[in-house]
């Protein structure tokens, strides 16, 4: 039986490296790096305003997808909501997104271009992973816990479809005060992943109705 590697219980989960500018173009971001000891992997923040006043920051937990976020692939919505959750903290002027390198929800580069495969050959992307052996979702939300406690984030504003994300923070203690859909890109190569998304890892699709579509129902009720 191959041995596993384990981290000592004295070793911390994540361990802060260094930071510099890095201008972007909607604004320029502090970029933050935290190096994973039990995995070697290096993960990011992206940080902008005062973040430690105790208001709720506007925040994303954003896991790589190097063919989404840097070529440009239609397969997903990745790259779209890391543009969009840039933009948006830029036009607010404050907030912070986490890049956690956990590709495929977890399974790396490689077996996601295996599960691509399968996909290609009639599965979804939940039956895909579980095919190649893991598990649908094997993301690790642990390592959010010390990238916000260094800015002494208690409270977020989550964009986010994806409800585990919201309960993940809960656990760890953060609040989520807010869910902020990030709605983008639907497609006609991505269309059945996000179906699939929603119908078996429970994302929320539909757009969050605003104050003005609320008071309409309630009119047209009446």
């Amino acid at each position: 039986m191959q041995a596993t590697a384990t981290v000592p219980a004295n070793t911390a989960i994540l361990e802060y490296a260094t930071s510099c500018a890095l201008p972007t173009p909607w604004a320029q971001f502090t970029l933050h790096a935290w190096v994973e000891p039990a995995t070697g992997k290096e993960h990011l923040a992206m940080a902008l305003g005062d973040l430690s006043d105790g208001q709720p920051v506007l925040a994303r937990i954003h896991s790589e997808c190097l063919t989404g976020d840097v070529m440009f692939s239609q397969r997903c919505d990745c790259g779209a909501q890391l543009e969009g959750a840039l933009q948006r903290i830029a036009e607010e002027g404050r907030g912070i997104l986490l890049y956690l390198r956990q590709e495929g929800r977890g399974i790396g580069l490689l077996n996601k271009i295996r599960a691509y495969r399968l996909q290609e050959a009639g599965a979804d992307t939940v039956e895909a992973n579980l095919q190649l052996g893991f598990h649908a979702d094997a993301r690790n939300y642990e390592l959010c816990r010390p990238m916000l406690e260094q800015f002494g984030i208690q409270s977020v504003r989550l964009m986010t479809n994806n409800p585990r994300k919201i309960d993940a923070l809960t656990r760890l203690g953060i609040v989520v005060s807010e869910r902020v859909p990030l709605l983008v890109n639907r497609n006609a190569y991505n269309d059945k992943y996000l179906n699939t998304k929603q119908a078996k890892l429970g994302h929320m699709m539909a757009p969050v109705p605003t104050l003005e579509q609320d008071e309409k129902a309630v009119v047209k009720q009446d």
